[in-house]
């Protein structure tokens, strides 16, 4: 009987955790509850900076999941900001090292080659890994876009998002318009050239990338999505569809870890 792949998921920082008060790593259920239902095993990414181990938890795992969380820091990819912009930023409590770790992470994803599904926070670090920029502000830099930050209702369908026909992440779901929460304020400006856009709000808001027909040989699956399926899963197949077409294509990279 074949085992189930293992997932590396990455971690969210708490400035105080319950135990000492000390900096501690965070995770939703969420993550964890969807990728057990595809039929993975998670495994949380340990919180450090040392090339090494991230290569070694990389190796060991079958597939990796960027999550989400706090903004990426600006000096990645915009280091000069307007004063009102900057105001609206809210970093990680660790002083940037889970923007370097999830730099080397999605490094060692590449040399190794191993499936990839990010998410939220995740869509965007990955868009600024691989040399694109985000949106700061939605509200202050696209005045007219709908209101993309509805914590309130992160269990909920918010508005629709526009798939491109043929990409991966129609054929997963089966549909050309999906319905997605929403609640993030930043959103991916200039795409990295190996990423293409596969869907979109109707203000413009990238919702969905993959990478281009000409890089697509780099990985055996990415996708990147700004919203959260993990918190839609459980009520909405085509939902939870991308959890388990993550999980096959874990599960494919097993032989390649023997």
């Amino acid at each position: 009987m074949a085992r189930r792949p293992l997932i590396l998921i990455t971690p969210a920082i708490e400035r105080q955790g319950d135990e000492f008060r000390d900096l501690s790593i965070s995770l939703s259920q969420a993550y964890q509850d969807a990728v057990i239902r595809a039929g993975g095993v998670p495994m949380i990414l340990p919180a450090t900076t040392w090339r090494e181990v991230i290569a070694e938890c990389v190796r060991r795992a079958d597939g990796v999941l960027l999550t989400g969380g706090e903004d990426v820091h600006p000096a990645l990819y915009r280091p000069e900001l307007p004063r009102a912009l900057e105001r609206t930023v809210t970093v990680t409590p660790d002083g940037g090292a889970r923007d370097l770790r999830e730099l080397m992470l999605v490094a060692e994803v590449l040399r190794q080659r191993k499936p990839l599904l990010a998410i939220c926070r995740g869509h965007q670090l990955l868009n600024v890994a691989l040399g694109g920029t985000l949106i700061v502000d939605i509200r202050t830099e696209l005045p007219r876009a709908r209101n993309h930050r509805r914590p309130d209702r992160r269990f909920d369908i918010v508005h629709d998002a526009r798939l491109t026909p043929g990409s991966l992440l129609a054929k997963i779901t089966g549909t050309q318009t999906l319905g997605v929460n929403s609640t993030h304020h930043q959103a991916v400006g200039r795409v990295a050239p190996p990423l293409r856009v596969t869907g979109q709000s109707d203000d413009g808001v990238v919702e969905a990338m993959e990478l281009k027909p000409e890089t697509a040989r780099w990985l055996p699956f990415l996708l990147s999505v700004q919203f959260h399926p993990e918190r839609l899963a459980e009520r909405h197949p085509e939902h939870r569809a991308i959890f388990e077409a993550f999980a096959r294509a874990c599960a494919r990279n097993q032989n390649r870890n023997l």
